[in-house]
């Protein structure tokens, strides 16, 4: 599977396509400390107000802060709204 990835990689960087949509990698917007926008999602695996999991390609983003809530979901994307303190990256 490594060199087939390792094949589209090659390829985006050729033709300078866009890694997001060829690889199926998130794309993420942050907006100051208070919205957190992911595109390329894979679901929720945990929601509290201090705690959300996202499931991405590769692993899990995991937002940390106050008063987080889920203002929208759709099935390739998700907003956050609240007071972000720490993003993480998991594998």
């Amino acid at each position: 599977m490594k060199d087939h990835n390792n094949f589209k990689e090659l390829f985006t960087d050729f033709f300078d396509l866009p890694k997001d949509i060829v690889l199926n990698l998130p794309r993420i917007i942050i907006i100051g400390n208070t919205q957190f926008y992911v595109e390329n999602h894979r679901g929720i695996s945990e929601y509290s107000e201090d705690t959300i999991r996202i499931k991405i390609t590769g692993g899990e983003l995991k937002v940390i802060g106050t008063n987080l809530v889920v203002r929208n979901i759709f099935e390739e994307e998700i907003l956050i709204e609240g007071d972000i303190e720490k993003i993480e990256f998991q594998e």
